[in-house]
């Protein structure tokens, strides 16, 4: 079954093709990496899939309904959760009550002026165990703005798990991450559950190889490469047109 379809999608700008003809599927539970260079029309398709705008043409599906025509919040609330590159925390809250803002959201608990979100027990419980599962406990109570970048790029990914989705969406989840931020990052996301679908926009290869199942590859607004890691590393036009010779032969030799 498939978690995220999206068929024979084109994307116009004033007579610029930013996405042209764009179709690809994503299986219930896979962990697929979309690639391509500075332009290739990455972001432009988070952008649709996330309803933050809207395409020229094409449908998209979300566990084989169709979603083009829904509102963002509508969309979240079928199971799609997102991060992008630009965080969306509440830098002067603490971490625990970013955390317990986000699953009362998903609740639909109404915020009560003489009874804070920490006084739920429901949301209490679930905002503590995300930060076991973010590896945030021992800053819990620290405001976000104190944090390093990568823990709140790690929190901003607890704020999307929040919701629960079932399709996650994470556009650059290691960009400006040092190279043990990375790794604490790459950690995080192979432990999601597998019931969890997983659609990754990445620019390291390292991490690209390490976490995907599949990787789609784009340029210039078209898909010129699917497939899994090891088809990926050896397609000649990928090759040329993205990762370039030397790039992969010492992806190869890791």
């Amino acid at each position: 079954m498939s978690s995220l379809k999206i068929e024979a999608v084109t994307k116009n700008y004033a007579g610029l093709v930013a996405l042209a003809e764009v179709s690809l599927t994503v299986a219930s539970g896979e962990r697929r990496a979309m690639i391509g260079p500075n332009g290739a029309g990455k972001s432009t398709l988070i952008q649709l899939i996330t309803g933050h705008t809207a395409p020229s043409r094409g449908e998209i599906y979300l566990d084989q309904q169709p979603i083009t025509p829904l509102t963002i919040d509508q969309r979240v609330n079928l199971g799609l959760g997102y991060t992008f590159q630009r965080n969306n925390l509440f830098p002067g809250l603490s971490v625990i009550d970013n955390l317990r803002l986000a699953v009362q959201h998903r609740q639909r608990v109404s915020h009560h002026l003489f009874k804070p979100a920490s006084h739920y027990e429901v949301i209490n419980k679930e905002s503590e165990n995300l930060l076991d599962q973010l590896g945030l406990r021992e800053v819990s109570e620290a405001p976000v703005k104190t944090l390093a970048y990568g823990q709140q790029r790690v929190l901003e990914v607890g704020l999307a798990l929040a919701t629960r989705p079932k399709l996650l969406l994470l556009d650059e989840p290691t960009a400006g991450m040092s190279p043990a931020e990375t790794r604490e990052m790459v950690q995080l996301i192979e432990a999601l559950p597998r019931s969890l679908t997983v659609l990754i926009v990445e620019h390291d290869m390292d991490v690209v190889f390490s976490l995907a199942d599949q990787i789609t590859v784009l340029h210039y607004g078209q898909v010129i490469g699917q497939g899994s890691p090891a088809e990926i590393r050896i397609d000649p036009r990928v090759q040329e047109i993205y990762l370039g010779f030397e790039k992969m032969a010492e992806a190869q030799q890791r």
